[in-house]
């Protein structure tokens, strides 16, 4: 049986990501995302907050770094990884990380709001090119779509 080895988390950055290099070059960065789950217990709502320390690599760390700020969200695609040491009074310890594959990255706010963009005002900016588009192919919003619909067959 194949190993599987694989995690997805959303959430946000908890601090700014630390960018630094291998000795030989390799870009590396790291950064801490909290995940937020909400849930019913005994009708009550409960919040259930975790932390992750992700790690990338190469190009994908270098994006990381140069993009990635506190409070970011992000989706992080990757696997876990354990590491293991031993501490200065001999005893073994370790932690587990997520080693980015992927990272996507969730809408930035707007300048000077502390509100992302909605699906409606990225739907008004569509209607808007469309109308654009429209007035520049000439005809009108409702010629084209029924143009449009009869091509489509529907």
């Amino acid at each position: 049986m194949d190993n599987l080895n694989s995690i997805l988390v959303e959430g946000d950055l908890t601090n700014d990501p630390e960018l630094s290099y291998t000795g030989k070059g390799t870009a590396v960065c790291g950064f801490a995302v909290a995940v937020t789950r909400f849930y019913k217990q005994d009708d009550q709502l409960q919040k259930e907050v975790s932390f992750f320390e992700v790690t990338s690599f190469a190009r994908l760390a270098e994006v990381c770094g140069e993009y990635l700020k506190k409070g970011r969200g992000v989706r992080v695609v990757g696997r876990l990884k354990q590491d293991r040491w031993t501490d200065t009074e001999g005893k073994p310890k370790s932690k587990v990380v997520i080693v980015a594959e992927r990272v996507e990255f969730k809408p930035r706010l707007k300048s000077g709001d502390d509100v992302p963009e909605t699906p409606e005002s990225i739907q008004e900016k569509v209607i808007n090119l469309i109308n654009i588009l429209v007035d520049w192919i000439g005809g009108t919003h409702e010629e084209v779509r029924n143009d449009s619909t009869e091509e489509a067959g529907l």
